[in-house]
């Protein structure tokens, strides 16, 4: 039986091609995820670890927890820590860190590296070993400052230039002192690193006279945890914690990983997408090289084969069909792997340097996936044919499925497709969080329940294409009727391509209808012409809306400005603004009270109305930061969005209680709306800074719509592999086809339909299969995307159901040109029949 089957494999080779091809497709994108982010991973994790060499032991400040009314604080690394470190037992030196966002302009006055990649940092003393200089000298006072050789040769700048940056909104011009090299990751990512001398860069990122962390050097002779040892006895346990270099680059380690496993996983989801939809054309492709073969095995079962025997003749066909598509697929999955590395290099992204990893992990996985899907894809084909009696085989009564089968199919498939719905339905009426599961349940059950019911569904909807083919005279019904003959063969095919059309319509659907919610969430609940934030969305320095109120035109202008506080024993953010110009700025829903933010009155969400029990009128105590407390309030309730939330009163009441005060934003309302000029003038008045955005709602709107496109692009991108496996599918079906109707074909051409009307015959028959699986897709990624939407407007008032007719009508013709261009070969092949031979074959 094994030689049998090997020798079926042999015989089978162009018919198994088509089979190879979509296993190893799926195979190497299992296998190219695992190389390209396993490369990745190593790469920062060894770039990363050699930031640690010069780190034996780090002290941090220890977040202390808020008790009672108290709001939780974050200790101070002072100078006296530092001195103190330095002096205990095994320390050789310590060395004081600080950092945070530095933005740098290029000389085109355009932000080097990426908006959350800029970071800035102090440079120790005369010469800092963690920073080797190519160039120049160490910084000294706010004129001078390092930049990192690959900003340097990025924008352009040597030792002696003078460069634009910023740190938290106003424009800074120091002149270069010097370039350095290091093995930042971010910096080997493609952003930048900017170091100051360490008092400016205390006064810049707000960390007078302390530090971020204390990084501690051991003596020779004293291990890592010896000086951690010493360091816990010495210092404050409560306020600092300690931690060894090899812990940190351990923990690093940990993140990286983390970081890349949901990249590896979202990728891996469309492997196994491409896997899933590989198995139709599977066992399409068993189904029919096993019915060819029917008197085949019905003769070795005649001679005393049993029926584990022929089933397992057909799982050693698949065993080797899978292990070449397993081994081919690897060797594709390499090159994947070292494409994308290489791409990403392409669209600008530096990466660090290192090896190609190809873990045996990763070879065992594309085998094991390559031969189980295979087989496990190749076992019904198997076992139907092995429970196939011998007479019954030999005079081809087999033929057709009984009714009781097709009763059953038709009963398993509505129950699945029914509870589908009915929890679908359910998780729609659930909220955001609680909803996701059921979701995903439902959806799962409801795939399922459509394909077992796709040979059900195919002829009448098929049967409704009845009146274009018509046109087509004597092919066009030939084809209607050639698509319905075997409709499990026509479902397998058509559900192929059905799957990855229900994903890019749902998808499609629900980035169309969030951008259109995010806009009139925009539009309904800003009245500001613009709004001015940082590149990183962190803080802003209280002068940049000094500075926009006094610009020319300016009407309105308000800070927004963040502080914590204790209400009721729970931690509450604040919101502060300028109460007499909000009204003017903002448009939102009062559903209690009225919007009057001044003195002690401020405004709440529903939210924490329901929360607390508040309503206007109501008053509570909020503990502050600086230990204090006030009175506040309630003047009125609105209805929160995913711009505007939580407690918002005057700044004149939440400054005063803040020890670095900050602006998250800044939103402005000029006398003429949102212009040219007016834009031009805030920007003037900012020095025409790179780190500082300056935006109108149209200009938000268009950045989320910049996010939402380069999502779907993703998703098309990467489910585009699941759509070539499913034109494979529509090509091996076909072609197999027409193989198993050679005989009927050569007649037809015997009784006088010529080679045009048999191509034209076949590219039909392909393209109803393939506008059936694209009609199903569609349909079923509109209902998933409503009801993905009607989860989301839980948390998203504004949410709406978009529906994009004219991409659907573009994936419509998608799915037709699938089917014609899957029939080129297989009708060319067809009309090239020798129908003489053809009508003799068995």
């Amino acid at each position: 039986m094994f030689r049998t089957a090997l020798r079926n494999v042999l015989a089978h080779k162009t018919r198994l091609l088509m089979t190879v091809l979509a296993v190893m497709l799926g195979v190497a994108f299992v296998s190219g995820t695992l190389v390209f982010t396993n490369t990745i991973s190593d790469a920062y994790q060894k770039s990363s670890a050699k930031g640690f060499e010069r780190v034996d032991v780090a002290v941090r400040p220890e977040y202390q927890d808020s008790e009672g009314d108290e709001v939780g604080k974050t200790p101070e690394l002072t100078q006296a820590l530092l001195d103190r470190a330095a002096r205990v037992p095994g320390a050789a030196s310590a060395t004081g860190v600080v950092s945070g966002f530095t933005a740098v302009a290029d000389k085109d006055g355009k932000l080097v590296g990426g908006d959350w990649q800029s970071a800035g940092g102090n440079y120790w003393g005369a010469k800092d070993p963690r920073y080797p200089l190519v160039g120049g000298h160490a910084p000294h006072g706010k004129g001078e400052v390092l930049i990192d050789s690959e900003t340097a040769r990025r924008a352009g700048y040597r030792v002696g230039d003078t460069v634009r940056l910023s740190v938290d909104g106003p424009v800074l011009t120091p002149t270069v002192s010097g370039i350095f090299t290091t093995d930042d990751g971010n910096v080997a990512a493609g952003g930048s690193l900017t170091l100051f001398d360490t008092p400016t860069a205390q006064a810049l990122f707000g960390k007078k006279g302390t530090y971020d962390e204390i990084d501690v050097r051991a003596a020779a002779g004293t291990g890592q945890a010896a000086l951690k040892a010493e360091l816990d006895k010495a210092l404050p346990a409560k306020l600092v914690e300690t931690t060894t270099g090899r812990q940190l680059a351990d923990d690093q380690a940990r993140m990286i990983a983390s970081s890349m496993s949901g990249l590896k996983q979202a990728l891996l989801v469309f492997a196994g997408i491409a896997l899933f939809v590989g198995t139709f054309i599977i066992a399409n492709t068993f189904t029919m090289l096993v019915a060819q073969r029917t008197r085949e095995l019905a003769l070795l079962r005649a001679v005393g084969a049993s029926r584990r025997q022929v089933t397992r003749s057909v799982l050693i066909e698949a065993f080797a069909v899978g292990a070449v598509a397993g081994v081919t697929g690897l060797a594709a999955g390499i090159g994947i792997g070292a494409g994308l590395r290489s791409l990403l290099g392409s669209f600008g992204a530096s990466l660090p340097d290192g090896p190609l990893v190809i873990s045996p992990g990763t070879v065992a996985t594309a085998l094991a996936v390559g031969i189980l899907i295979t087989m496990l894809a190749a076992w019904l084909p198997g076992r139907r044919a092995a429970k196939i009696p011998p007479v019954a085989a030999m005079s081809s009564v087999h033929a057709k499925a009984t009714t009781k089968s097709l009763v059953l199919r038709n009963t398993l498939g509505s129950l699945f497709a029914a509870a589908g719905v009915a929890v679908v339905l359910a998780g729609t009426g659930m909220n955001a969080d609680s909803g996701q599961a059921a979701m995903g349940i439902g959806a799962v059950l409801l795939i399922i329940g459509v394909f077992v019911l796709t040979p059900l569904l195919s002829r009448p909807l098929i049967a409704a294409a009845a009146p274009v083919l018509r046109a087509f005279g004597v092919s066009g019904k030939l084809a209607r009727q050639n698509s319905v003959r075997n409709p499990r063969r026509t479902a397998a095919t058509a559900s192929a391509l059905m799957i990855g059309l229900t994903l890019i319509t749902g998808m499609t659907v629900m980035a169309g209808s969030l951008q259109t919610s995010i806009d009139k969430m925009a539009s309904s609940a800003i009245r500001a012409d613009y709004v001015v934030s940082m590149a990183n969305r962190g803080p802003l320095s209280p002068d940049v809306a000094q500075k926009i109120a006094t610009a020319g035109g300016v009407t309105a202008s308000s800070p927004l400005r963040n502080g914590e506080s204790r209400v009721d024993g729970g931690t509450e953010f604040l919101t502060g603004v300028d109460g007499r110009a909000i009204g003017e700025l903002t448009d939102l829903k009062v559903t209690d009270g009225s919007f009057a933010v001044g003195g002690d009155r401020v405004v709440v969400d529903e939210d924490r109305a329901e929360d607390y029990g508040w309503k206007a009128g109501s008053r509570f105590t909020a503990h502050f930061e600086d230990g204090k407390a006030r009175r506040l309030t309630v003047a009125g309730v609105y209805e929160g969005n995913d711009m505007f939330n939580g407690i918002i009163l005057d700044n004149k009441v939440l400054t005063p209680h803040l020890t670095d005060p900050a602006d998250m934003q800044v939103m402005v309302k000029t006398a003429h709306g949102a212009t040219d000029s007016a834009k031009d003038t805030l920007e003037k008045v900012l020095g025409h800074n790179p780190a500082v955005k300056v935006q109108d709602k149209q200009d938000i709107s268009n950045e989320i719509a910049k996010m939402f496109t380069l999502m779907l692009n993703l998703v098309y991108g990467l489910l585009g592999m699941a759509v070539i496996v499913a034109v494979l599918g529509v090509i091996n079906t076909l072609a197999m086809s027409v193989f198993e109707r050679a005989q009927e074909i050569g007649m037809l051409r015997a009784i006088g339909l010529d080679r045009r009307a048999i191509k034209r015959m076949v590219r039909l028959e392909s393209l109803v299969i393939s506008l059936f699986g694209g009609v199903l897709g569609i349909g079923l990624g509109v209902f998933f995307g409503w009801a993905a939407g009607e989860l989301l407007g839980t948390k998203m008032p504004t949410y709406e159901l978009v529906l994009p007719w004219g991409r659907m009508a573009v994936f419509l013709l998608l799915a037709g040109t699938v089917g014609v261009l899957a029939a080129l070969w297989p009708a060319r092949r067809a009309a090239r029949l020798n129908m003489l031979a053809a009508i003799k074959a068995e």
